[in-house]
C-alpha cells in the first residue's frame, strides 16, 4: 500500500513517499525551489517522491494532510475571540489568508493534486492526520524501538503544544496533551525574537549562543512569565506575550521586565543577549528534564521517541540522555514540521489501514540507534554518475573524473592540507542537518576552522559552532556518549583527556571573547563550555563518508572532521549539481567532491564567480 504524506502552507512543507510500510522518499520544497522554508504547496517534492518510486499518483492508495485545517481555523477563531477587542488589526491582516489556506484548504489541495491526475479519488483517497499525532507517528514508527513513550513539543499544532502518547508495534495513542497558548515552543519562539533572531528558522542559533552567557534571568521567567508545576505542564502569563493576537512575539511589557528593548537583526550581540539566551535553554532543559521524568514514571517506558521543533534542541536531548529516566532516546530527525509529512503518511499507514510495521534492518540485535527505519535519513534525490558529468559540463565547470578510491584519497588529503571541501555524495538527506550527504567539511584540528567557515564559506555568525562528524567505532575515545548519535542531535562533551587546560587570564574571559580560545585537540568542533552536537558516522547508513573519515583517520590518526551543511547563509542545503558548484563559485571553498569528480575551486573560470555573500536573507 502506497501513502503520500504531505505537510504546507505554514512553513517547511514537504512530501514523504511509504510503501508498504517502508520509507521510499522524502524531501522538502526548499530543497527544490531554492527559498528557505518555503511553505507552498511541495509540487517538486512530490514529483520527486514519485519518479523515486517510478509511479505515477494514480498508483497511490491514499493522499495524508498532516494536520486539520479547520480545527486549527477553529483555535485562531476562538484565540481572537477570547482576547477582544485586542488584536483586531491582526485579525482583520489575517482573515483572507485563514479562509483560503484553512476553511477551504481541502479544496486547495484537490485543486493542486489535479495538477498530477485529474482521475484520482479525491472523496475517498485524501485523509487528515492531526498535527500532534503526525509527529508522534514521525517519531515513534520510525523508530527501532517496539515499544516507547513519545513526546511531542513544538509552538502549536491545532490546539495541542505538547503531547504524550503510547507506541506499541502498529499502535500508537495520544493520551494527554498541553493546549494553546501555553507552549514551550513558543515561549522558545519568543526568546528568539526577542533577541533579534527569525523565528522559526533562529532557535538554533539562540541555543548556539547560551554557552557564551550565564542563565542570570532564569528565574524570573519562572517568577514572571511561567507557573511550572512538578511534571512539567506550565501556564504562560499571556500579558507578556503578542503571539496570540499581535504581530510580534512579545510586547513592552515583557521588554520591561528585563530591561532592555527588542534587538535588531543586525545589531552587535551583547552580553545580555547571551545571557538571555543561557536564561531561555535553561528553563526549556528544566521543564524538558521535569516532562520526560514524569513521563518515564507514569507510563514504565524504558524508550522515548520525540519530535516537534523543539526535539531540535540537542543540547537539552542531550541531558535528557544523561539524565537516565528513560534508558533510550531516540528523536526524529526531521523533528520540525517537515517531518510532519512523513508522519502522517505512516500514521494512514499503520493506524488507519492497520498495515504492519517495516523490518529493521538485520543489524538492529542489540538495539542500535543508527539500525532504525529511516535509511540514515539519506531519502532525498542522487545523481548517476554520468548525469553529473553532464551537468557540471553544462554549467561550465572544470573537473577531473577519477576511480572512487582516488576520489577519496583526494578529498581525505585536501582535508588533512586545510582545505574546506565540498562533499556531494548520494542521496541528499531529509530534515535540516547536514549528515554526509550534503555537507561541507574541514579538519577539526585546525583552531582556525571554525572562524574560516563562518566568515569566509557560510557568511554567518562567527559564535555559531560546528558538528564534529565521528567514526561510530571512534566515538567513545573522544566525546562523553556511550551510544549512537547517527542524526546530530545529542550534545555531549569532549573527554577530559582530549580538553586543554585553560590559563588563569582564559578563565576569566566571558562571552565572545571566549571563541578564539583553544580548548581541546579537535578546537573546530569544540564549543565554549567543552560541548559537541555528534554525528556517529555508521559504515552501515553511509559507507562513502565513513571510508572518507577513515582515510582522514588513517592520515592524521583523527577519526572527527568537521560537518556543516552545504549552503552559506539563508540559503536552503544544496541539491542538485549546479547547486553545487555555485556555492563553490560563490563562496571561498577550496574543493568539491561530487560523485567520482573532483572541481578545485583554484582551476575553475574567474568569469563564473559569484557573490553569494549578500544572495540570501538573513536565516
Amino acid at each position: 500500500m502506497r501513502i503520500l504524506g504531505i505537510s504546507a502552507y505554514y512553513h517547511d512543507s514537504a512530501a514523504a513517499l511509504v510503501d508498504g510500510g517502508r520509507i521510499v522518499a522524502a524531501a522538502q520544497e526548499e530543497r527544490f525551489t531554492r527559498k528557505k522554508h518555503d511553505a507552498r504547496f511541495p509540487v517538486n517534492a512530490v514529483e520527486y517522491c514519485l519518479s523515486e518510486a517510478e509511479i505515477g499518483l494514480a498508483d497511490v492508495d491514499f493522499v495524508t494532510f498532516y494536520d486539520k485545517p479547520f480545527l486549527k481555523f477553529e483555535r485562531l477563531l476562538e484565540t481572537y475571540l477570547a482576547f477582544a477587542p485586542r488584536g483586531f488589526k491582526s485579525f482583520r491582516m489575517s482573515i483572507p489568508l485563514w479562509l483560503r489556506e484553512k476553511l477551504f484548504q481541502k479544496d486547495l489541495l484537490r485543486q493542486e493534486f489535479r495538477k498530477f491526475d485529474e482521475k484520482f479519488d479525491w472523496e475517498n483517497r485524501l485523509l487528515f492526520s492531526e498535527h500532534h499525532l503526525s509527529h508522534a507517528a514521525s517519531a515513534f514508527f520510525p523508530s527501532p524501538f517496539e515499544e516507547a513513550a513519545v513526546l511531542t513539543l513544538d509552538g502549536v499544532g491545532e490546539w495541542a503544544s505538547c503531547s504524550a502518547a503510547i507506541g506499541r508495534g502498529k499502535s500508537l495513542e495520544v493520551f494527554k496533551e498541553m493546549h494553546f497558548p501555553h507552549s514551550l515552543g513558543l515561549l522558545y519562539s519568543a526568546a528568539t525574537y526577542y533577541t533579534g533572531f527569525k523565528v522559526n528558522s533562529g532557535e538554533y542559533k539562540v541555543m548556539g549562543l547560551a554557552p557564551y552567557g550565564t542563565p542570570r534571568y532564569a528565574q524570573k521567567f519562572f517568577d514572571h512569565l511561567m507557573d511550572l508545576k512538578a511534571d512539567g505542564s506550565f501556564r504562560l502569563d499571556q500579558s507578556y506575550f503578542d503571539y496570540c493576537t499581535g504581530l510580534t512575539m512579545t510586547n513592552q511589557k515583557f521588554a520591561d521586565l528585563f530591561g532592555q528593548p527588542v534587538r535588531g537583526p543586525e545589531q552587535r550581540l551583547t552580553d545580555f543577549h547571551m545571557d538571555m539566551a543561557a536564561s531561555i535553554q535553561a528553563v526549556v532543559e528544566e521543564v524538558v528534564l521535569r516532562l520526560t521524568r514524569s513521563l518515564a514514571k507514569e507510563t514504565g517506558q524504558k524508550n522515548l521517541c520525540m519530535a516537534g521543533g523543539v526535539a531540535l534542541n540537542c543540547v537539552a536531548n542531550g541531558k535528557i540522555l544523561r539524565d537516565g529516566a528513560f534508558e533510550n532516546i531516540w528523536v526524529q530527525p526531521a523533528a520540525g514540521d517537515a517531518g510532519g509529512a512523513l508522519g502522517a503518511a505512516l500514521a494512514a499507514c499503520h493506524l488507519y489501514k492497520d498495515q504492519p510495521r517495516a523490518a529493521l534492518p538485520a543489524d538492529n540485535k542489540a538495539m542500535r540507534m543508527s539500525a532504525d527505519r529511516m535509511a540514515g535519513s539519506y531519502l532525498g534525490p542522487v545523481y548517476a554518475q554520468a548525469d553529473i558529468e553532464q551537468r557540471l559540463r553544462a554549467a561550465g565547470a572544470k573537473f577531473e573524473v577519477m576511480s572512487q578510491e582516488a576520489m577519496l584519497d583526494t578529498a581525505a588529503n585536501a582535508l588533512t592540507n586545510g582545505d574546506a571541501l565540498g562533499w556531494f555524495q548520494g542521496r541528499m538527506e531529509f530534515g535540516p542537518r547536514a549528515l554526509g550527504g550534503r555537507s561541507i567539511l574541514g579538519d577539526a584540528r585546525s583552531p582556525a576552522m571554525q572562524k574560516t567557515l563562518n566568515l569566509k564559506v557560510k557568511y554567518r555568525e562567527s559564535f555559531r559552532p560546528f558538528a564534529p562528524s565521528v567514526l561510530r567505532e571512534h566515538a567513545g575515545e573522544w566525546f562523553e556518549l556511550d551510544g549512537d548519535s547517527p542524526y546530530m542531535l545529542l550534545v555531549a562533551d569532549v573527554v577530559e583527556s582530549k580538553r586543554r587546560k585553560m590559563t588563569a587570564e582564559e578563565e576569566k574571559l566571558f562571552g565572545i571573547d571566549k571563541l578564539n580560545v583553544q580548548r581541546s585537540s579537535i578546537p573546530a568542533v569544540t564549543h565554549v563550555d567543552y560541548s559537541a552536537r555528534i554525528q556517529t558516522v555508521h559504515a552501515e547508513t553511509n559507507p562513502l563518508y565513513h571510508a572518507l573519515i577513515t582515510k582522514f583517520h588513517a592520515l592524521t590518526g583523527c577519526p572527527v572532521i568537521v560537518n556543516t551543511s552545504f549552503n552559506v547563509r539563508g540559503e536552503p542545503i544544496v541539491c542538485t549539481p549546479e547547486d553545487a558548484f555555485r556555492c563553490l563559485m560563490g563562496s571561498e571553498l577550496d574543493m568539491l567532491a561530487i560523485g567520482n569528480c573532483i572541481l578545485r575551486k583554484a582551476d575553475q573560470d574567474p568569469a563564473l564567480k559569484l557573490d553569494y555573500k549578500d544572495a540570501f536573507e538573513l536565516d
